[in-house]
């Protein structure tokens, strides 16, 4: 994948070891975590996640690609957007994303997730694109279905996490319905 990816507010680039301070100060929000199924991670955890991040590829089925997304003007890290090679065989990623909240209801996850979604389709060659999302995040189910994904699965009480069970939507966008149905640019 090339980057960066540039859209209208937005700069999709590689993570820096310079992000450290902004990628942990929304790490380390437990409202970030809420509907990922785990805890956030400690200080000395998070200089290694990034590093993985900022080495990521796709390679092998598993392989997770992250995206920097930075506001275009300041380049002030605001989230990413990450890409996991769900099938090379089938051609199927799935796409995810992170936030720092106080950049929440400006629309950039949005036009984020839709950057991602076109390179995939485009230089990444998916045939299919998923997400899998906590039934109760109402943020994150706004978000796919404005790009156009279609909720495929309800998975009822398939996940735990400190005592408490989770539903699980998945929703998915194939190439040929990406390129028929774009109304987020």
């Amino acid at each position: 994948m090339t980057f960066p990816v540039i859209t209208d507010r937005l700069c999709l680039r590689r993570f820096t070891p310079e992000d450290l301070i902004a990628y942990r100060a929304y790490h380390q929000l437990p409202e970030v975590y809420r509907y990922l199924y785990a805890s956030p991670p400690e200080p000395e955890q998070l200089a290694n996640q990034l590093s993985s991040a900022i080495n990521s590829a796709l390679n092998n089925d598993g392989d997770t690609l992250y995206y920097a997304v930075t506001l275009k003007e300041s380049q002030t890290l605001i989230g990413e957007v990450l890409l996991k090679l769900a099938s090379q065989a089938a051609l199927q990623a799935e796409i995810g994303y992170i936030f720092n909240p106080a950049y929440a209801g400006k629309g950039y996850a949005s036009e984020a997730v839709e950057a991602v979604l076109a390179q995939g389709f485009t230089e990444g060659g998916f045939h299919r694109i998923f997400a899998r999302l906590d039934a109760n995040n109402q943020g994150s189910i706004g978000i796919v279905e404005r790009l156009g994904m279609r909720k495929e699965a309800h998975f009822r009480q398939n996940d735990r996490f400190n005592g408490q069970w989770g539903d699980e939507f998945v929703y998915a966008l194939l190439k040929q319905e990406y390129d028929v149905s774009r109304t987020i640019v």
